[in-house]
């Protein structure tokens, strides 16, 4: 597969990390149960099949999922994997939250339930725009570095604002923004200016929530504790990291249009998730794309996606008339 640069050149944390690599949301068990024996499964099909960049967070699980991902780099210490975190999530969303003493106490725990002296990176998780534009936060962060808490640091944003913001910050190496078929807006400003910064673009929620794997109709159910059942509307965070904020109604005809395109433009050989996990990383500026998975075959069948070639233009074409058509008026100035 190949490996994109990740990090500011000439950075303590500069190297190189798989265009796809693995989310671990689902691993903490938020979307419904997952065993740590399935768990650890995928982790390994997914290093397997040359993944070598893993996204975890405090929160997923509250904490499960950095621990299984911490037994499992145990295991596998000598093969270069990148593993990230995130923190900030297990506390009220409030700037009063974002200083020193709290980012210590949670990098800690991290370490403790990740197994390592110094993280790889830490990603601020979807912080308030507060904390994003205030010199104190990067202050703080940059101290973590110089302490060997974290080799590098980075933060995850829910619109492109924030991202730009960021980007402007010389510590930042990274940026974690949601971006698929579904969610274009990330292509006008944030991917060129990253590009031109050194900074590493994250593409999450490539599948909008599994909506362009087109498995889903409009009779799908899903469980009482997956956040597809319980944050459509937005209640327990940002409504934009559930089906990437699009009307579950309006997704899944959005959906069978993209497998429409999808068959047309590439036969049987590739599934719709597959294109699409290949939308995102042959995107001008992005460095690596996170898709979960829960069982080994979902891992497998992802990082294969990370092997297409590029994708015709009559693919690309159409997304782009999907979304101006079906998704752009109600997406695009909302994030």
């Amino acid at each position: 597969m190949e490996q994109r640069p990740f990090g500011r050149p000439g950075s303590a944390l500069a190297r190189e990390v798989s265009v796809v690599g693995l989310g671990t949301w689902q691993l903490g068990a938020d979307w419904g149960d997952v065993s740590e024996a399935d768990a650890r499964a995928v982790l390994e099909a997914s290093a397997e099949a040359g993944v070598t960049f893993f996204d975890t967070a405090d929160v997923y699980g509250d904490g499960r999922s950095e621990q299984i991902v911490g037994r499992f780099l145990a295991d596998h210490a000598d093969d270069g994997f990148t593993v990230v975190t995130k923190m900030g999530r297990r506390v009220d969303q409030v700037p009063d939250n974002y200083v020193l003493a709290s980012f210590r106490d949670w990098l800690d725990r991290s370490r403790r339930k990740l197994g390592v002296d110094t993280i790889d990176l830490v990603q601020l998780h979807c912080p308030p725009s507060e904390v994003i534009d205030d010199d104190a936060t990067y202050d703080a962060l940059d101290q973590l570095v110089a302490d060997g808490v974290i080799a590098g640091y980075g933060v995850s944003v829910e619109t492109c604002a924030q991202a730009l913001s960021a980007i402007t910050r010389p510590g930042v190496q990274s940026v974690q923004i949601i971006l698929n078929a579904f969610r274009l807006k990330p292509l006008d400003e944030v991917l060129p200016a990253a590009a031109e910064a050194g900074v590493a673009i994250i593409a999450r929620v490539p599948l909008a929530s599994g909506l362009l794997s087109g498995r889903y109709d409009e009779s799908t159910t899903f469980a009482p504790d997956d956040h597809r059942t319980y944050n459509r509307d937005g209640s327990a965070f940002d409504v934009g990291e559930t089906f990437s904020g699009v009307d579950y109604r309006t997704g899944v005809a959005a959906a069978a249009e993209f497998t429409g395109l999808v068959r047309s433009a590439l036969g049987d050989e590739v599934t719709p998730a597959q294109a699409a996990i290949a939308w995102c990383w042959q995107q001008p500026g992005v460095t690596t794309v996170i898709p979960g998975a829960r069982n080994p075959e979902q891992a497998r069948a992802n990082a294969a996606a990370g092997l297409l070639d590029p994708l015709p233009a009559e693919l690309l074409d159409g997304v782009r008339a999907i979304y101006d058509r079906d998704l752009r008026e109600a997406i695009h100035p909302r994030w």
